[in-house]
């Protein structure tokens, strides 16, 4: 009679212990089987250029989850960063101006993008991701227009029929290719921005209000907090972030490609996304989408080095963000029971 009165609260446990951990289990095992499959896989230099490859989904997939803090979505991370790009290129290229200019430019248009978003969502109350949405396609649109429609490169003959007369600076171009101690710069300022994020969410007061908005919008508001304030507040945060990445971005391909950044919203995403999975936390949470990068730098370098054809990363990738959404609302299911 015990023993059967004992085996739900066992299984209970077991299945607890597979929501929490399961990801991180998943994470260790991928990398332990292409790390004894795929010597290749297990060089440090190999290990540092997967986190450099996962840098930008990385921190676009920060400010995705600031905005997911919120109860919301920002679908305009990647078209940010490739504006980001644009900016990069076109004043240095184009406006011949330092490294620091452009980053301040950068950074800027990235501020101004997330308070754009933030008008529309909070003061003209248009849904999350309807305005995200909006902007994305007006920014992708944008850039375009500032460039002609062609990508900028040195030497480039302009609109006007006169070359070019700047260049990325070697300075700017350390942004990714430079290292400290060894570690690519990307990689650092990665890992410093996660502490950052992760100190203001889960540390400081801002933090817990944004949590607390994505609760319960309604009972934040009645509580006397000004709910409007602080969503705006993640957007133009999340704008800023992917601005950053946009930098790394330029600096890693080193030209004003048009096409930058498209990309770069999947990912972000569906780190967001697995990271609410990780450590059954079942919401947004800076080190969950850490992992989350991490997970989907590992399959991708590991799909590589095994010769696998890239169109099947997508299908790999997919899974795994289908099994995060899988633990989390399972997760969420057996808290609200």
């Amino acid at each position: 009679m015990s023993t059967t009165a004992a085996a739900p609260p066992m299984r209970t446990h077991i299945q607890g212990a597979v929501i929490k951990y399961g990801f991180i289990f998943v994470t260790v095992a991928l990398f332990a089987y292409f790390s004894i499959s795929e010597p290749a896989f297990r060089d440090s230099a190999t290990l540092l250029d997967t986190l450099r490859y996962v840098s930008v989904a990385a921190i676009l997939g920060l400010g995705v989850t600031l905005t997911m803090a919120v109860g919301g979505m920002d679908m305009s991370v990647g078209a940010v960063a490739g504006l980001g790009v644009t900016v990069a290129a076109k004043t240095m290229v184009v406006y011949n101006q330092v490294g620091v200019v452009a980053i301040i430019a950068v950074i800027a248009a990235g501020a101004l993008a997330g308070l754009v978003n933030a008008l529309l969502i909070v003061v003209m109350k248009i849904p999350d991701m309807l305005a995200t949405l909006g902007t994305m396609f007006v920014i992708q649109g944008l850039k375009l227009i500032l460039v002609d429609g062609q990508s900028i490169s040195p030497g480039m003959t302009l609109s006007d029929g006169t070359t070019a007369p700047g260049r990325f600076t070697d300075g700017f171009l350390q942004i990714d290719r430079g290292t400290v101690a060894g570690i690519p710069v990307s990689v650092l300022i990665f890992g410093g921005l996660t502490v950052l994020a992760y100190v203001f969410l889960a540390r400081t007061r801002w933090g817990r209000i944004l949590y607390a908005i994505g609760a319960n919008a309604e009972a934040s508001r009645l509580a006397g907090i000004r709910t409007g304030r602080y969503r705006a507040l993640a957007y133009v945060l999340s704008g800023v972030l992917a601005s950053i990445g946009g930098l790394i971005l330029a600096a890693r391909i080193g030209q004003g490609d048009v096409s930058a950044g498209t990309s770069q919203l999947l990912e972000a995403v569906a780190v967001a996304l697995v990271g609410t999975s990780v450590l059954g936390r079942g919401k947004p949470n800076v080190w969950g989408t850490a992992l989350g990068a991490v997970l989907i730098g590992i399959i991708t370098t590991g799909l590589t080095i095994k010769g696998l054809p890239y169109y099947t990363q997508d299908v790999v990738e997919g899974t795994v963000l289908i099994l995060a959404l899988v633990f989390s609302f399972t997760l969420s299911r057996g808290k609200r029971a």
